[in-house]
């Protein structure tokens, strides 16, 4: 990315894309909108893209501090980006099992703790 772009980014998404969770939360607990949505993705699918991706390019093991923080904070699991992608294709594009199953804890109607 270069270094326009990430200046051109909202503080949330930039927290996001660097994947400080710190910043994010900060951030998110001053009223910014864990649902907001840029560049074609929310904060969701922003944050599971990254961890994924993250992962792939320096070849570590996937986090989700990016995503557990948003899903702390009320995102909206089941929110689509507007190219339709929800959190959870996303999460299972990249077989992100840490997001997939912190998305399934937080989906409507989930009432216990295994599924």
């Amino acid at each position: 990315m270069d270094d326009l772009e990430d200046q051109q980014r909202s503080p949330a998404h930039h927290a996001v894309e660097h994947e400080d969770a710190e910043t994010l939360a900060q951030l998110l607990d001053a009223g910014a909108d864990p649902n907001e949505v840029e560049g074609g993705l929310t904060l969701l699918t922003h944050a599971i893209d990254a961890e994924g991706d993250g992962a792939m390019q320096t070849e570590t093991p996937l986090t989700v501090h990016t995503t557990a923080v948003l899903l702390a904070f009320g995102a909206d699991p089941e929110l689509a980006d507007p190219r339709g992608e929800t959190p959870m294709m996303v999460a299972e594009h990249y077989g992100h099992e840490l997001a997939i199953r912190l998305l399934k804890r937080h989906l409507p109607g989930k009432t216990s703790q295994n599924d």
